[in-house]
């Protein structure tokens, strides 16, 4: 049985759909679009600068792969993928990670003159842990803020596990 895999401290083995040695996806906790993934390093760093090369190469490619198949099994016209890199970024997960959206041309929440409007909720979105969850990694015992949007709310442990093995059956199908 693979090791149970942490996203910063959070134990997140049932969320995930993909995983190598350097790297795993897992699904959103509160996704802002249906799809919204998150693909991060198996090693807990806080930087993309603390990585080993092998580590950002494996992260990389699992990002495309990952992208591959969220934009077939969502039917996507093309992605969003974005990682916030440091506190000053938005990033409140001291944990190297890219966030992943299929992307639609039409019927998509941020379709047209309104695709900008996707970062602000990326940032309200990336702090969605509870509460008491402090930055040990900066040394801060400042908790995380929380997500503004309460029409978002949480998916159950559930539903996260149900969506990642239909995620994975893509992966299958492909090797």
């Amino acid at each position: 049985m693979a090791a149970p895999l942490f996203f910063s401290t959070f134990e997140v083995t049932r969320q995930a759909f993909h995983r190598t040695a350097l790297a795993y996806a897992i699904v959103n906790l509160k996704p802002i679009v249906p799809g919204h993934v998150l693909v991060c390093s198996t090693r807990p760093v806080p930087r993309l600068t603390d990585l080993r090369t092998d580590e950002l190469a494996e992260l990389m490619r699992a990002v495309q792969r990952v992208g591959r198949v969220v934009e077939r099994a969502y039917d996507a016209d093309g992605l969003t993928v974005a990682c916030q890199d440091g506190r000053a970024s938005g990033q409140t997960v001291p944990h190297v990670h890219f966030h992943v959206l299929p992307r639609r041309l039409q019927g998509d929440r941020f379709a047209g003159s309104h695709s900008d409007d996707l970062y602000p909720e990326l940032e309200k979105q990336e702090s969605t842990l509870p509460q008491d969850f402090t930055s040990a990694a900066h040394g801060s015992p400042e908790p995380l803020k929380m997500d503004a949007d309460a029409a978002r709310k949480p998916r159950t442990h559930e539903d996260m596990e149900q969506e990642a093995k239909w995620l994975a059956g893509f992966f299958e199908a492909d090797e």
